[in-house]
């Protein structure tokens, strides 16, 4: 897998009425197409189209209203000539939603909710993200440790090589695996941060890496107001924004984001400041290998 010159720009197609950001303004079919249409209108170059909210508490849907709420939006999308992928932990939903014109099967729980997916994708050419992922959303904050050595980066690490090692050893080419650290997925602030500032050691696994930071619970709790109540998702937005550049810098192959324009914009000045700027050594990292 070749990376692109800048990360791709993964907008999000939240199909549900409990998600943490958005959850609700987009939960019709109609609504839905009309809010990719936006995002493909402001950059995006993948739709990434959910039916399961996945916030901290959340309760899962039946697979029958799940696949209700994704599969008419994938259509619809890919249908336009939109790279969809398909936010699913199930593996009747990735095959249904790959059957309508997905691309991609982003599963957050990386085979462990539903191994069966990592058999569904290896019968297809379908790009596979494996994030780092501990229990469902009702009981992750119950695994949000790590006492190891290494702490967070070291398990983290550790974890999502078994992941990448069940992925190929069901059939799916490594080149068509993506791996995602899970900001926000059983892990506290602290862990997040440690993760962004050592996104090298995760790279080292070989394979590209999609990162999520977007609107999530330790942007609000780094820009709490002054009594300490965190700022709302829908108002985090500049603090992702500035993340997006130093996550560039570093070669990462995507960012999955709610506002595709402030993350593209910032990516616009980050390649023009690259353009522009005198010649000088290039980062390194562990992803340098497959650009």
């Amino acid at each position: 897998m070749t990376l692109p010159e800048r990360p791709l720009v993964m907008g999000i197609v939240n199909v549900t009425p409990d998600s943490f950001s958005d959850g609700g303004l987009y939960a019709d079919t109609a609504s839905a197409l009309a809010h990719g249409r936006d995002l493909l209108a402001q950059g995006a170059d993948v739709l990434d189209v959910g039916g399961e909210s996945t916030r901290p508490g959340a309760t899962r849907p039946v697979v029958a209203e799940e696949l209700d709420r994704v599969v008419p939006v994938i259509s619809g999308l890919a249908a336009l000539g939109a790279v969809v992928s398909v936010d699913t932990m199930r593996a009747e939903v990735a095959a249904a939603a790959l059957e309508a014109g997905a691309r991609i099967v982003n599963d957050v729980s990386g085979g462990l909710a539903d191994p069966a997916i990592l058999d569904v994708v290896a019968g297809s050419d379908a790009t596979y993200v494996a994030m780092h992922w501990r229990a469902h959303s009702d009981r992750m904050a119950d695994f949000a440790t790590y006492d190891g050595p290494g702490g967070v980066v070291t398990a983290v690490v550790d974890e999502l090589g078994e992941r990448l090692h069940a992925a190929t050893a069901a059939g799916i080419d490594p080149d068509r695996v993506v791996l995602d650290p899970g900001l926000g997925f059983a892990k506290r602030g602290e862990h997040n941060w440690e993760l962004l500032t050592h996104l090298e050691a995760v790279a080292a696994l070989g394979r590209p890496l999609l990162v999520g930071a977007s609107r999530k619970s330790f942007l609000g709790a780094l820009l709490a107001g002054p009594d300490g109540t965190p700022r709302p998702p829908g108002e985090r937005e500049h603090a992702h924004s500035a993340l997006a550049p130093l996550l560039a810098d570093l070669g990462v192959w995507g960012l999955r984001v709610h506002d595709v324009r402030a993350t593209t914009d910032a990516l616009a000045a980050w390649q023009a400041w690259r353009t522009h700027r005198s010649p000088g050594p290039a980062p390194t990292t562990g992803q340098e290998q497959h650009r």
